[in-house]
């Protein structure tokens, strides 16, 4: 029983810090990846624009694909 006396506190107190610290890890962790996940189709159209920039495809191709990305998201 001794070991909740003050010790046991520090203890306590230590594993509700771990825990909170643990909890926001976390949380960082997945509002990342929902804003990862929720710029793909946007990356997908920038890299589209640069090789049509660049002009590695034709505008009936870059006008194909851009429908295509479209047709994905929805």
């Amino acid at each position: 029983m001794h070991w909740l006396g003050w010790g046991g506190g520090w203890f306590m107190i230590a594993i509700w810090w771990a825990l909170i610290i643990v909890g926001i890890f976390f949380l960082v962790k997945w509002v990342n990846t929902q804003r990862s996940q929720s710029t793909k189709a946007d990356s997908a159209l920038e890299i589209l624009k640069k090789r049509y920039a660049r002009g590695e495809i034709t505008q009936e191709e870059f006008e194909q694909i851009k429908k295509d990305i479209n047709d994905l998201e929805g």
